[in-house]
């Protein structure tokens, strides 16, 4: 009888040690499971701390572009995307990871802007006066070249911008040579040529100054130049010689009036990229 006794007892012990090992295991498992979570959880708040740091870093660099007048320069509506992705994201580490490296990249974007900007308002590969204006106007924001003009924009100009890179100026080499031109020529050219520059890169603004102007962007142009330019027409008398001249034409044939210009003013005061927070 004692034995048997002995045996229950030792089986009870047995299914003690059993349920204990099972709890044992349990809790391990659950440790387990919370030391991942505070881990994941550190994880994220350190991607979160990095996109921050990055967006910092995005919207200083954006702030050196305060005052340029080209605003597409800044792609705003971007920057807005990227941070309102990444609060949709702030429970998804990975996902933060893409919101991270886009940030990073835009703000790359900007420096190597800055970069060859610096470069273009040093130097004047072409050393025309052309460039020279052109690098002035756009702070080296804006490149010109001395090409043809004429194929390039499929018209006889003697320059133009094209759509698809608002950020170049394409003056016609051909015409560079003509007898009659002058510096003062190139100078007004250029003025009229960095107002398509300023409409295409300013949508906004220009939508609403082009109401002055009948929506035609050329004779806003050459207003922008008759404003800015001191001592701009539109029709030059040209010596070549004491007794040659030639009589130009530079422009689209309409001089603005004074309510026109004061609207080429007002248009000018709004161009460019101001700095503002960007919000989630």
């Amino acid at each position: 009888m004692p034995i048997v006794i002995l045996s229950v007892a030792l089986a009870a012990s047995l299914a003690v040690l059993a349920y204990s090992l099972i709890r044992l295991d349990a809790a391990t498992t659950q440790i387990r499971d919370q030391k991942r979570q505070i881990e994941q959880q550190k994880d994220l708040i350190d991607k979160k701390e990095t996109f921050g740091d990055a967006m910092t870093t995005l919207m200083k660099t954006a702030d050196q572009f305060d005052g340029v007048l080209l605003a597409a320069l800044v792609p705003v509506d971007r920057y807005q995307a990227i941070a309102s992705r990444a609060w949709s994201h702030r429970w998804n580490a990975s996902e933060l990871d893409g919101d991270i490296a886009e940030a990073t990249a835009a703000s790359q974007d900007l420096e190597d802007l800055l970069t060859a900007a610096g470069t273009q308002a040093s130097t004047n590969a072409s050393g025309t006066t052309n460039e020279a204006v052109i690098d002035q106007l756009g702070g080296g924001f804006v490149s010109s070249l001395l090409d043809n003009a004429d194929t390039l924009c499929e018209s006889d100009v003697l320059a133009c911008v094209i759509s698809d890179d608002p950020y170049t100026v394409h003056f016609d080499a051909a015409d560079s040579t003509l007898p009659y031109m002058t510096d003062f020529l190139r100078t007004g050219i250029a003025y009229h040529e960095f107002a398509h520059v300023l409409q295409m890169t300013n949508p906004g603004p220009t939508d609403t100054a082009l109401a002055a102007f009948g929506g035609d962007r050329e004779t806003m142009a050459d207003c922008f130049a008759l404003t800015y330019l001191d001592g701009w027409k539109l029709d030059h008398r040209i010596f070549v010689s004491p007794y040659e001249y030639w009589d130009v034409s530079v422009g689209y044939g309409y001089t603005c009036d004074e309510s026109q210009k004061q609207v080429i003013r007002d248009w000018y005061a709004q161009l460019g990229y101001h700095a503002a927070p960007i919000s989630q």
